[in-house]
């Protein structure tokens, strides 16, 4: 029987990976081989455990500041690589990712146009058969708790303080069959003690 890693020895392995993402992981969903994309890394946290596996990653992020911190913490990988870039225009090719990642980015979308323009780049830049993992605040479950921002069409005060564009259940089905993607899991909310809730979404994208 192998011996168990020690909490420290968990932390050097997977860094601080999104736990809904280490599921995605856990259910075989993102194997070895698979060319990922972080849009919107920040300093590349969810790379950590994929980069030492041997994954071709890549990250993007508008902070210039985020990609320079990217760079000096993978330095020495080949194989992760950190550009900066908006979401709205990625310098990538057509079907160029098997993973899209884009973890806590879209609830900043200024409005409705640059959320879709966001999500149809991640779409656009994702190959056939391959797997599109977002996790973004949402409405759901605390309708009556959040407040219209006055002139900033979508984005919604939460009971946090924060200020965030917001999406429901409806907002991200529609999307769903929008991008003609498969839900490759049922969408599921965290509700954080009524102040704010964070939802994980997850689409295939179907072979021609």
């Amino acid at each position: 029987m192998s011996t168990p890693l020690p909490p420290e020895g968990l932390r050097d392995l997977f860094g601080s990976i999104d736990v809904y993402l280490f599921d995605q992981l856990l259910r075989g969903r993102i194997v070895p081989g698979m060319r990922v994309l972080d849009a919107g890394c920040g300093a590349g946290r969810n790379l950590d455990y994929l980069a030492q596996a041997g994954f071709d990653v890549v990250g993007v992020d508008r902070s210039e500041e985020a990609v320079a911190e990217a760079r000096e913490r993978f330095a020495g990988r080949p194989n992760a690589r950190f550009e900066v870039a908006a979401l709205e225009q990625l310098p990538f090719d057509d079907g160029a990712f098997d993973v899209v990642i884009c973890n806590a980015v879209l609830h900043f979308s200024a409005s409705r146009a640059v959320f879709v323009a966001c999500l149809d780049e991640c779409w656009r830049v994702l190959a056939e058969g391959g797997l599109f993992w977002s996790r973004l605040a949402s409405s759901i479950g605390i309708e009556k708790r959040v407040h219209v921002v006055p002139a900033q069409p979508g984005w919604f005060q939460l009971p946090d303080g924060s200020q965030r564009y917001l999406v429901d259940e409806n907002d991200l089905l529609g999307h769903s069959r929008r991008l003609g993607g498969e839900l490759l899991d049922p969408i599921k909310t965290t509700n954080v003690a009524g102040l704010r809730c964070m939802t994980t979404w997850v689409l295939g994208k179907p072979r021609a």
